[in-house]
């Protein structure tokens, strides 16, 4: 057969690419996750990830309690969503910031491979990481207090979850963006996680709030996924609309973060090629 055979183009052409962009997603991410993970014994893992959300999980309901303010299935469904924004805030920020902290950071930028595989592949682990966390959460939430979720809204509570986690991950990219400008990006980081745990509805009653906080927390990621979730608890089904603006959210982060990390590294590169004239 002839090497300019369609089929061996298409080999040779787009498959290739693709191939070589999801390795890059796949492979990449996995180095980069095991390299720069912070909580990779499996002591800071479960106290981080899992202790650190479930404790957060029963303050709330028990607060909660006390207070009047909503019953106990709010909570736990809104901690369930809102558990995973730990890990992927968080992780998609050192996603970025400690290729910077660790000196590894101008190997990356000097790599000529396209830079979206590059970037969100150390992204995707968070986001298993999180669905990891919020599933744990709320196996917790059943056991522990009680929380009783129809057999038929598991599929789509589901996909909430993994839409949530995706989405706070991209967000946790865009902020990870910032470190290639700022030196402190985590106390970002942690001003952005308690915006999330006021803002989003997962803990607040949303119409509570004031105006202001309403309109911030639409655009923010886990927002539309806490109430998607409530909704399904609760036998309502699916909310479609509210799956899709949380994707759309979670599409914007990621393209924020794309945008920063193109006009930063940019930046870099000019002032690198001053320093040296």
């Amino acid at each position: 057969m002839s090497a300019h055979t369609p089929d061996a183009a298409f080999t040779s052409g787009p498959y290739r690419r693709a191939v070589s962009a999801w390795r890059l997603v796949v492979i990449g991410g996995g180095l980069s996750y095991r390299a720069l993970f912070n909580w990779t014994t499996p002591p800071m893992f479960i106290g981080t990830l899992l202790v650190g959300p479930l404790l957060q999980l029963l303050f709330f309901v028990f607060l909660g309690r006390e207070l009047h303010v909503a019953d106990d299935r709010f909570y736990l469904l809104g901690n369930a969503v809102i558990s995973a924004s730990t890990a992927c805030v968080y992780g998609g920020t050192m996603a970025i910031a400690n290729e910077r902290r660790y000196g590894t950071l101008g190997a990356v930028l000097l790599s000529p491979r396209n830079r979206g595989p590059l970037w969100f592949g150390r992204a995707l682990p968070y986001v298993l990481n999180g669905l990891v966390i919020s599933v744990f959460t709320l196996a917790a939430a059943c056991l522990l207090l009680g929380l009783r979720i129809p057999v038929g809204a598991l599929p789509g509570l589901a996909a909430v979850l993994l839409a949530a986690a995706a989405g706070c991950s991209a967000f946790g990219l865009a902020l990870g963006a910032l470190g290639l400008r700022f030196r402190d990006v985590f106390l970002i980081s942690n001003v952005a996680g308690s915006g999330l745990l006021l803002l989003t509805g997962a803990n607040v009653p949303r119409a509570n709030l004031p105006e202001w906080m309403r309109a911030v927390g639409d655009v923010l990621p886990m927002t539309h996924a806490a109430d998607a979730a409530r909704e399904l608890s609760a036998g309502g089904g699916l909310d479609g609309r509210a799956i899709a603006a949380e994707l759309v959210t979670g599409a914007g982060y990621a393209v924020l973060a794309v945008v920063l990390l193109t006009v930063f590294e940019r930046g870099s590169r000019r002032r690198a090629t001053l320093d040296v004239m």
